[in-house]
């Protein structure tokens, strides 16, 4: 059912098909609170299953298309999603590029599930659709990001003031990014 399948030690990593919504719908409204901090403002009705499922539909066709890879992080002992991380923006072309997104539900943080999850996932984009540099950027606030991605491979690039709406306010942003090694 699933368009793509990854696996780690302790996760698959899924795109979800749009018959998969209700798991999608599930983990964030469990998530909701802990996740408001680093999100955008979101309508009511945005996680409900219908939601979501329209979502993954567009996800699906952009995944086709290669411009997007949204995956859900699934434990593997309980089938439970715990995670997402997404790879949008997909640019071709001389830059062969994107840039990357990430959450954990708040049951599962520190036990180095997000870190095993994107090994896993950076692994793919760089190794199979040949992406030369992945970016990924973080509130100052955010230690937890900024040490994951640290210890991932990513370097700071800069500072953006003002760059992303999150939480109801436009929030200074780290700019950070790897490059693919292999295509250096």
């Amino acid at each position: 059912m699933a368009l793509l399948e990854l696996h780690s030690t302790r996760l698959d990593l899924v795109v979800l098909a749009p018959a998969q919504a209700e798991l999608e719908s599930a983990y964030h409204l469990d998530n909701q609170q802990h996740l408001a901090p680093w999100s955008p403002l979101r309508p009511a009705d945005y996680y409900s299953p219908e939601q979501v499922r329209l979502r993954l539909e567009q996800q699906a066709v952009a995944y086709g298309f290669g411009n997007a890879v949204h995956f859900a992080l699934l434990e593997k002992a309980s089938g439970q999603m715990v995670g997402t991380c997404n790879f949008t923006g997909i640019m071709r072309g001389a830059f062969q590029a994107c840039y990357l997104g990430y959450s954990l539900a708040a049951a599962h943080q520190g036990r180095g599930l997000m870190h095993e999850a994107l090994q896993t996932a950076i692994g793919h984009m760089f190794d199979e659709l040949k992406l030369h540099r992945i970016m990924a950027n973080y509130i100052p606030d955010n230690q937890r990001s900024a040490a994951l991605l640290e210890r991932l491979g990513f370097e700071r690039e800069g500072y953006a003031k003002a760059y992303l709406q999150i939480a109801g306010r436009w929030q200074d942003h780290v700019l950070t990014a790897r490059v693919n090694d292999a295509l250096v």
